[in-house]
């Protein structure tokens, strides 16, 4: 793999920091010529949702009113209203006919998710924590920063089992290695796996039996497919399968970043015991000192539940069609699957049937930006805190598609994919 880190000549007492993947991805392309919204370009690497409008969705929000207390700090935890609004917001869509329910204690607000997740990692104790790989690039870097007092280790999903691990595993693993904590995104981010079901609900027994903090990052929640394809009837979270809201060990993550397609707002949370959210807001004290009062008055209007149904339903149905365009196309071009996205707006495919050099992740990566297409190489799924783990990777012939951008731009890049293919 080519030195990802930007030569400079005076650092000082700082170090250089390292990319993450998909900010690798976009400087790279920026070098020759990618602006966001260039239309020459198609970003089948991104990590964000369409945000512009969409058929079936209401109009995007263009406004706020902002009251004059907005324009004083607020709560670390949150403004009281957004707060209420997330625990009803969990008990409508989750929780129906349960006698523990979320309430505005369970939730801490956060701006954007990776502030939430990051909280939570400063918030954990000395202890060792579990995680998956593939899984989101930003771990690994919220790992590095406490690895004098989180111990980490490695269980990796199997393409065999649809890189989802599964419950049985799981619980030889936490009784193996005495686990304190479980981080994983589901749906999973970069594979797109979805753990769902009596799956699902076997992991959360899992970590109320054994006490053990599982931290869930289900911020593509809202964009689930059927086997076949279709647009689900609905999200999928862990929030049914908890059984008292104020003791399971299960923290969620989840906000407007994805399934309400509103990445620029930094609007995130975490919903879990009012213990631990009451540590996670004091960690904010010190690193970001609360969010801001005018994204979380907007997010109010983004959750009035008319206008969230409206718009998750349409966001299953577009997305389910730019899936389906976009597997077809790629099984076409000799990119295989060991399973078909379940969740996310990503496909994860092996490239080792492609002919060279195209077999090889960063070398199709390279050749695709002369041809104006950005996507993200698998090996920066492969978290690996500390980078105890030597070369090579796994997933150096794994890539991940983005089905992200709009239907048009998103097949503008994969008619170039042909072309780049059939030009060798």
């Amino acid at each position: 793999m080519p030195d990802m880190k930007e030569t400079a000549t005076n650092l000082g007492a700082f170090r250089e920091v390292p990319f993450m993947g998909v900010i690798f991805v976009v400087h790279e392309a920026m070098k020759r010529g990618f602006v966001n919204g260039h239309p020459d370009w198609s970003n089948l690497g991104q990590g964000q949702p369409e945000v512009g409008p969409m058929e079936g969705a209401p109009e995007r929000i263009a406004d706020v009113h902002i009251e004059p207390e907005d324009h004083a700090y607020g709560p670390l935890e949150g403004i009281p209203e957004l707060r209420e609004l997330v625990a009803a917001h969990y008990n409508r869509l989750y929780r129906k006919g349960m006698k523990s329910q979320y309430s505005a204690d369970n939730v801490c607000i956060a701006q954007g998710g990776r502030l939430a997740l990051s909280r939570a990692m400063i918030a954990l104790d000395a202890t060792s924590v579990g995680y998956q790989t593939p899984d989101y690039t930003a771990y690994e870097d919220m790992f590095n920063l406490h690895l004098s007092r989180i111990d980490t280790h490695l269980v990796r999903a199997h393409p065999d089992d649809g890189f989802v691990i599964p419950p049985a595993r799981l619980k030889q693993e936490v009784v193996e290695r005495s686990f304190g904590a479980f981080i994983v995104s589901n749906p999973c981010n970069p594979t797109g796996a979805l753990l769902e079901g009596d799956a699902l609900e076997a992991w959360v027994a899992i970590a109320r039996q054994h006490d053990i903090s599982l931290l869930l990052d289900e911020f593509y929640s809202h964009f689930i497919y059927t086997a076949a394809g279709e647009p689900a009837r609905g999200p999928v979270s862990a929030a049914p399968y908890i059984e008292d809201v104020n003791r399971d060990p299960v923290i969620l993550f989840d906000g407007l970043t994805k399934g309400y397609r509103y990445p620029g707002w930094r609007v995130g949370w975490a919903l879990g015991p009012p213990a631990i959210v009451e540590s996670l807001a004091r960690t904010a004290s010190a690193l970001d000192g609360g969010p801001s009062r005018i994204a979380q008055r907007a997010a109010l209007e983004a959750l009035e539940p008319s206008r969230a149904d409206q718009e998750t339903t349409a966001l299953r149905t577009v997305f389910a069609k730019k899936r389906n365009t976009m597997l077809e196309t790629l099984k076409a071009l000799g990119v295989r699957f060991a399973h078909e996205p379940r969740g996310t707006f990503y496909c994860w495919g092996t490239l080792e049937d492609l002919p060279e050099p195209f077999n090889d992740a960063m070398s199709f990566f390279w050749k695709a930006l002369d041809h104006r297409v950005m996507t993200v190489p698998g090996q920066f799924f492969d978290v690996n805190p500390g980078k105890w783990r030597k070369p090579p990777s796994p997933y150096e012939q794994w890539m991940r598609f983005s089905f992200g951008p709009p239907m048009d731009n998103m097949v503008q890049g994969l008619d170039r994919l042909k072309q780049m293919l059939a030009a060798d």
